[in-house]
């Protein structure tokens, strides 16, 4: 693979790069180790495909892909009733799914204690707080899901964006991955970077995937990150979500009911599912079977042709949804199988879905 295909391999349904020309010098040279952060506080949904295709394509293009397991920072989240055993076990659940869709022994398992446990951890933490002022850090809590104001009370949340600068610098990556929810954190690491004359991370940052419900009513009392946080698919409301556990008639049933307005393209769910599961940015055969009263199946290539056709009105909503459904279910299934081979995964993935929807 030459350079130009692994640039365009690489930024293959990215929505941003800081920087192109930063990356393509990191490609040239043999491609550097790159990693995804996730905070394992449920079950994987969805949206976090577009982020694991993606860290697929990053091993394909060579960079040496670390997977850091967020324990401690889904303890400070107060993420499954802070129960860390709880919170292990979902970390590994993730790690199942990547090895399902091909990538098991093809990257490096990190979890966030065996970074934390470290001699230099605490100095690199300390050095890194000391560059950064306490407005710059009430900024970044939406890269978890918080208002700036919720740390007031719990002091440990102001300390996660610093975690998350700390991890790059203990690992010495050249690459951060994320969605864009997470361009806070990583632009931080890249100010914190200069200022202590160390390494900066190339940031790339994925689409994210809207709320099964739509993006709602715009808060002009809310930030844009916080919005955009709020309007994502999101775990935390699993009737919104499609989860890699949910059964076909779930499935179905979640993608009916979801928003998805004739006509309408814009923060459509359905749509967005097809353009960053289906299609990213790629040609495929992707066919949708209607009654012959309404045309018949239907054969779309790209994704600027689904579009066209649905913004035209040429294509019915449930139609549309069938479809993407049945593409999920296809998708979903041989990792549903597996994660649900034994009594014991069963029984904690219970216990994870009872402490979500507390």
């Amino acid at each position: 693979m030459d350079l130009e295909e692994k640039v365009s391999l690489v930024l293959r349904d990215v929505e941003e790069v800081i920087t192109e020309s930063e990356l393509r010098e990191l490609l040239s040279t043999g491609g550097g180790k790159g990693y995804l952060g996730y905070e394992p506080s449920g079950i994987f949904h969805a949206g976090w495909f577009v982020w694991a295709f993606k860290f697929k394509e990053l091993i394909e293009a060579g960079l040496d892909m670390y997977l850091l397991a967020a324990t401690w920072h889904a303890w400070v989240n107060d993420k499954l009733g802070g129960d860390m055993e709880l919170i292990r076990f979902a970390a590994d659940h993730v790690v199942e799914v990547l090895n399902a869709l091909g990538m098991e022994g093809r990257f490096k398992l990190v979890y966030a204690e065996d970074l934390i446990h470290q001699d230099e951890y605490p100095e690199l933490l300390l050095r890194s707080a000391k560059v950064t002022t306490l407005a710059r850090l009430r900024r970044a809590l939406t890269i978890m899901g918080r208002k700036a104001d919720e740390a007031e009370s719990d002091f440990s949340k102001l300390i996660y964006p610093l975690m998350q600068v700390t991890d790059i610098f203990m690992l010495d990556l050249d690459l951060a991955l994320g969605g864009m929810d997470q361009r806070r954190a990583h632009v931080l690491q890249r100010e914190t970077a200069e200022k202590l004359g160390k390494k900066k991370v190339v940031a790339l940052h994925t689409p994210l995937i809207p709320s099964l419900k739509g993006v709602g009513r715009m808060d002009i009392g809310k930030s844009k990150d916080e919005m955009l946080a709020e309007a994502k698919m999101s775990k935390s409301r699993p009737e919104t979500t499609i989860f890699v556990i949910d059964s076909d008639n779930e499935i179905r049933d979640k993608i009916r009911k979801a928003y998805c307005p004739p006509k309408v393209v814009e923060d459509n769910p359905v749509l967005s599912l097809a353009k960053h599961l289906i299609f990213r940015d790629m040609e495929v055969e992707f066919t949708i079977d209607r009654p012959a009263k309404f045309g018949g199946p239907l054969t779309v290539w790209k994704y600027e042709e689904l579009e066209k056709i649905y913004r035209e009105g040429s294509l019915h909503p449930l139609d549309l949804k069938n479809a993407v459904a049945n593409y999920l279910i296809e998708l979903v299934t041989p990792i549903r199988q597996k994660l649900l081979s034994s009594r014991k995964s069963v029984e904690t993935i219970e216990e994870i879905m009872k402490s979500i929807s507390r």
